[in-house]
């Protein structure tokens, strides 16, 4: 499970981190509008209002929050399905959800967890980055860093902190993590 504040380099991070072998990536739910060049179905998985609720009352999300005016939700069928088949999963979520997921109560979810928060160095270059991507109004990115401001609060919460630097760096911390988790005892004798 990854978070970051929006901004922090963690889609580029996750979208390298998705090609590895043997992995399965969590794709979440919106009821935002797609942006430009993103796939229903690969970037997220884009559900009507109407239909979000609809899932929330049938208890289909792991979590679910209402983020910046739009809903996100992570559905726990396939989740919980990669996890028994022996798959590693990626979930790429933001705090709120973060917290939801670690008193899941489910023990499948609760035994594979390993949580990893990408921390910007500073909230000017998390400005920087937001104004480099040029995806939202200056209003949407005042939101943003107030948001990031709460969230980067929240780094202790996580078992693994990674303060990003370079994609590449990011990338070679982000697979240490993954290599040191794989050879936990308990995860051995699992397998």
């Amino acid at each position: 499970m990854v978070s970051a504040p929006s901004g922090a380099g963690k889609t580029t991070l996750v979208e390298r981190i998705r090609q590895t072998p043997n992995l399965f990536y969590s794709v979440s739910c919106t009821t935002r509008a797609p942006r430009p060049g993103e796939i229903d179905g690969q970037d997220y998985r884009f559900l009507s209002d109407p239909d979000f609720r609809e899932r929330i009352a049938k208890g289909d999300f792991l979590e679910h929050a209402h983020v910046h005016g739009d809903h996100y939700g992570t559905l726990r069928e396939p989740v919980v399905t990669n996890l028994k088949g022996g798959k590693d999963v990626l979930i790429d979520i933001d705090t709120q959800g973060a917290a939801v997921i670690r008193n899941c109560g489910d023990p499948v979810i609760l035994d594979a967890l390993a949580d990893v928060f990408i921390m910007p160095p500073d909230l000017e270059e998390l400005r920087k980055r937001l104004l480099k991507r040029g995806t939202e109004t200056m209003e949407q990115i005042d939101s943003r860093l107030t948001t990031a401001s709460r969230e980067m609060e929240h780094w202790r919460d996580y078992r693994y902190t990674i303060i990003s630097g370079s994609v590449e760096e990011d990338l070679q911390r982000f697979r240490q993590i993954m290599e040191a988790e794989s050879y936990l005892s308990r995860r051995l004798v699992q397998k």
